[in-house]
């Protein structure tokens, strides 16, 4: 991730300036940071040039074939890979995911797909998050949890939450420095059984940083990595 930002750097390689142009764009209003390269040897270079945390592969490449590619970006580096194809076959697809590829996008796509199918790829990639120990206190700089007591305080001053806005705040704390997703957020506030939980996350992070005074325009203890979720910085 991008120091200090929490961006998901994501290279992407494709010879269709429009939809290269799209991507960077659509992505980058999602929270990730975006490089384009046109072509496969283009592609190679900005991975040897500086590391990136996924890469989205165009097979149909005018220069190197993208399966190629494929092989020579597993070859040397530990970065996964989205393979988009216009072709037909199934054959390439299954090569590719033989030559390292996690997972592949037929074009035409819809974008939002393809963001559900990142992170889906970034979850793997970077396998769960360490477990924090169910009662155990929690802090980060001025916010403090203690789940046994159920009790939160901001700076030593008692914080009156509601049950929902207490689980919040502690899986906030507990992933200090981590962008968690608004599904992630909910599933490490009440667990894989949330069904029943009111999914009105948002409102129960602006009732949040009211309560810890937080600016709602620029917000310092909870802040928003837009399109991706919410994260307590670390101290």
């Amino acid at each position: 991730m991008t120091a200090g930002t929490g961006q998901t750097e994501v290279l992407v390689v494709d010879d269709d300036p429009r939809l290269g142009q799209l991507l960077d764009e659509y992505l980058s209003s999602r929270g990730f940071a975006v490089r384009v390269a046109s072509t496969g040897a283009e592609g190679l270079a900005a991975l040897a040039g500086a590391p990136v945390d996924l890469v989205i592969l165009d097979l149909g490449l005018p220069d190197l074939d993208g399966l190629e590619v494929c092989r020579r970006i597993g070859a040397a580096h530990d970065v996964p890979i989205l393979m988009l194809t216009a072709r037909g076959e199934a054959t390439d697809r299954i090569v590719g995911l033989e030559l390292g590829a996690d997972d592949y996008l037929p074009k035409p796509f819809d974008p939002r797909e393809l963001v559900a199918r990142l992170h889906a790829i970034l979850r793997r990639a970077r396998g769960p998050a360490e477990p924090e120990p169910a009662n155990r206190p929690v802090t980060a700089g001025p916010i403090a949890v203690d789940p046994e007591r159920r009790r939160a305080t901001f700076d030593g001053r008692e914080l009156d939450l509601t049950s929902t806005e207490f689980d919040l705040l502690r899986a906030l704390v507990a992933q200090a420095g981590r962008v968690l997703s608004r599904d992630r957020l909910m599933e490490l506030a009440r667990g894989q059984d949330f069904g029943a939980f009111d999914r009105s996350v948002d409102v129960h992070v602006s009732h949040l940083r009211r309560k810890l005074g937080d600016d709602p325009k620029r917000p310092r203890w909870i802040k928003t990595i837009r399109g991706v979720g919410y994260m307590v910085p670390r101290p």
